[in-house]
């Protein structure tokens, strides 16, 4: 018999609909599984089980008046998800993983938060985040997020604790968000279906987009999955810088039961530093692509060089910016202290000049892929690294640079505002998780899915949730 966190997101939120699993009963599966293994893995920073039971017991309530009736019932009715702690949930902790905010409470939901909710969505509690979302992984004062399959390895980053989450059924989705990677980096890590989505797609409220570079997005084990939440998640409210139309009801989701035409799929050349089972994962899916009758072939290199030195003003910036009192700033982490004193040697005309010139860059890197209906590549260099390998306390610099060195592709798409999603479709000869990325034509998540999905049925990869295949190693987590 399937356990109930091996069940997809779809396939809990049908079993929920067609009363073979109560709310509460699946509320209370995934609070006890993340009881006995969230200590291993890191996922959640707050686990709200009062607030999720009786949310569960509403969905309960609801479907008692439904009777027989499920017209009008919302798509994620009884459904378990996490939460990225960079997006306030009311009433949970909000430390955006910083120690500097370890009493803080989150006053009221952000917008897609409060989608989620509306959606019928039962919200398990907060995931574990890189501060302030700055880094390509997740390790906190709080907790190292960890991949399943490994626990020696880290989980990615900054949405480390949400794709955990979800690879080992500590929830049926979740949310996180991605400035330049930190949606499918750690979805590559862990083995999961991450999409970020194009600029304006999903409001950023009560936050603001005013750099354009961070979205939310979905972490989920299934393209289809992935589609449903973002169905939801998709709106946008008063003052978004960058807003686009929402899609008809359902209609993400039905991209993925729709076949896409043959397709121009241009494969960015390897890198120097990539390793063989990053290079061989790529290779494999387009000699796929190829088979599925799609046209395949190489595209021009893209070189970090050309974005690193006005994306690193953007992201210094973004770090400075957090509101952080004076007394409070020695608790945070090196990297971090390192990106705000960057951050704050920017004058506004250097911080103009630079979103001025990655805006050019967008429209010369548009251009450059303009005859593809989507780019392929790695979404890392490197299988999930062991933790703490990125970092170096004593040079939070070359931190940085090690990170753009593990990631070199995936801040493309946040500086050009186009959709990148990471396909789970390969694993190394150890079991560990690696991802493929495509990214897609501006504003065409429709496309994407569609090609995900039909990827997802010809080289499918595990729905189930992930085993635990290593014992926590015995130093702190930094």
């Amino acid at each position: 018999m399937t356990d109930l966190h091996d069940l997809t997101l779809t396939e809990q939120a049908a079993a929920i609909r067609d009363r073979t699993v109560s709310p509460t009963e699946l509320v209370d599966h995934h609070l006890r599984r993340i009881e006995e293994t969230n200590s291993d893995l890191g996922a959640y920073r707050t686990v709200d089980a009062p607030g999720a039971r009786r949310a569960a017991a509403v969905v309960e309530a609801r479907l008692a008046v439904a009777g027989d009736d499920d017209e009008g019932l919302p798509p994620l009715l009884g459904v378990p998800l996490s939460v990225k702690d960079t997006w306030p949930v009311a009433g949970l902790p909000f430390t955006a993983g910083s120690a500097a905010f370890d009493d803080r409470t989150a006053p009221a939901d952000a917008a897609v938060v409060g989608t989620l909710r509306a959606a019928g969505a039962v919200l398990l509690g907060t995931t574990t985040a890189a501060e302030f979302g700055c880094s390509a992984y997740t390790e906190t004062v709080f907790a190292a997020a960890r991949c399943p399959y490994d626990l020696t390895r880290g989980a990615g980053g900054s949405s480390g604790g949400a794709a955990v989450s979800v690879a080992a059924g500590l929830a049926a989705g979740a949310l996180g968000s991605d400035g330049g990677g930190s949606v499918r980096i750690p979805a590559a890590a862990c083995g999961v279906v991450g999409l970020k989505p194009s600029r304006g797609r999903v409001t950023p409220a009560p936050g603001t987009d005013a750099l354009g570079l961070a979205t939310a997005g979905p972490l989920a084990r299934t393209v289809a999955d992935a589609a449903l939440l973002l169905d939801v998640m998709a709106v946008s409210t008063p003052g978004d810088a960058a807003a686009l139309p929402a899609p008809l009801h359902g209609y993400l989701r039905a991209c993925t039961e729709r076949e896409t035409g043959p397709l121009r799929i241009g494969v960015l050349p390897p890198t120097a530093g990539q390793h063989p089972e990053a290079a061989l994962a790529c290779r494999r899916t387009a000699e796929l692509l190829a088979v599925l009758g799609h046209h395949v072939e190489e595209a021009l290199p893209l070189d970090p060089v050309e974005y690193l030195a006005d994306f690193t003003v953007l992201w210094s910036v973004l770090a400075a910016a957090v509101p952080v009192p004076p007394e409070r700033e020695e608790r945070l982490l090196p990297l971090t202290r390192w990106l705000r004193t960057r951050g704050g040697e920017h004058d506004a005309v250097r911080l103009y000049a630079a979103m001025a010139s990655l805006l050019t860059r967008a429209r010369a890197l548009c251009h450059r892929y303009a005859e593809f209906d989507a780019v392929l590549s790695p979404t890392t260099d490197q299988p999930p690294l062991p933790v703490g390998s990125l970092v170096d306390a004593d040079d939070p610099e070359r931190t940085y640079l090690r990170m753009l060195a593990h990631t070199p592709r995936t801040p493309l798409a946040n500086i050009t505002g186009q959709p990148s999603i990471s396909l789970p479709l390969h694993r190394t000869p150890d079991g560990l998780p690696v991802g493929v990325m495509l990214t897609g034509r501006l504003h065409r998540e429709d496309v994407l899915l569609s090609l995900g999905a039909q990827l997802e049925q010809a080289r499918p990869w595990p729905h189930h949730a992930a085993r635990q295949t290593a014992k926590r190693p015995e130093r702190r987590a930094r």
